[in-house]
Parts: C-alpha cells; sequence; structure tokens
C-alpha cells in the first residue's frame, strides 16, 4: 500500500510538525500496512524520530494513538481552508489584472494605429 494523502491534504515531513500543529487532523502510514486518521495531541521529537500522540484513533484491538516516525517521514495535514480561499481569490485577481492590462494595452495599440493613418 502507498498512501499519498488526498488532495485536500499537503505533505509535511514529521521533523517540520511544531506545536501549532497540535489539533490539526493527520493522515500517515506508518508502515506498508495501515494507514493511521486522526487528531494530534501531542508532539515530542528526538533528532531522528518524532512522536505523535494522538486523539481519536485508540479504542480498537489494533489501533494505536502513539507513532514514532523518522523526521523525513511524509504526513498529511488538511490544508487550511482559509489560506487555500485567500490564495485562490489572490490568483484570480492577478488573473483579472493581467486581462486588464492586457485590454487596456490593445486599446491603446488600436488608438496609435489609427493615428498614424
Amino acid at each position: 500500500m502507498e498512501y499519498n494523502g488526498s488532495s485536500s491534504e499537503k505533505a509535511v515531513p514529521a521533523g517540520e510538525l511544531d506545536r501549532r500543529h497540535v489539533g490539526q487532523s493527520v493522515s500517515f502510514q506508518p508502515n506498508d500496512f495501515t494507514v493511521v486518521f486522526g487528531t494530534i495531541a501531542g508532539i515530542a521529537r528526538t533528532d531522528a524520530l518524532v512522536y505523535l500522540s494522538l486523539d481519536g484513533v485508540s479504542g480498537g484491538t489494533h489501533l494505536k494513538d502513539e507513532y514514532d516516525l523518522p523526521v523525513d517521514h511524509n504526513v498529511y495535514l488538511q490544508l487550511d481552508p482559509l489560506s487555500s480561499a485567500e490564495k485562490g481569490l489572490a490568483d484570480a485577481a492577478k488573473a483579472v489584472r493581467e486581462k486588464l492590462d492586457e485590454f487596456g494595452k490593445n486599446i491603446r495599440d488600436r488608438e496609435q494605429g489609427k493615428d498614424s493613418e
């Protein structure tokens, strides 16, 4: 199995997780057979490993609520809807600005063409 997150998630190396990520939804594949979905309850880190404590995962006979991952192991965090919306609006505004500039240039070019006749 090869889990690569979903389109509503972004990949982050486990070593980049810090206190800002506590409370966020996370998914990751700790081994070849398991994909974990949960909420980060706590994070501890050494030079080589990141220890994640999760809410919403334990309780089954085979489910753990603590995982140790290498610092370069990707975990997948839910995209921040406000940041995504802000980026989308900024991209749309840029596209509109470029079109308006293009229209203005075309009008100026036409007017200059008429003046030279």
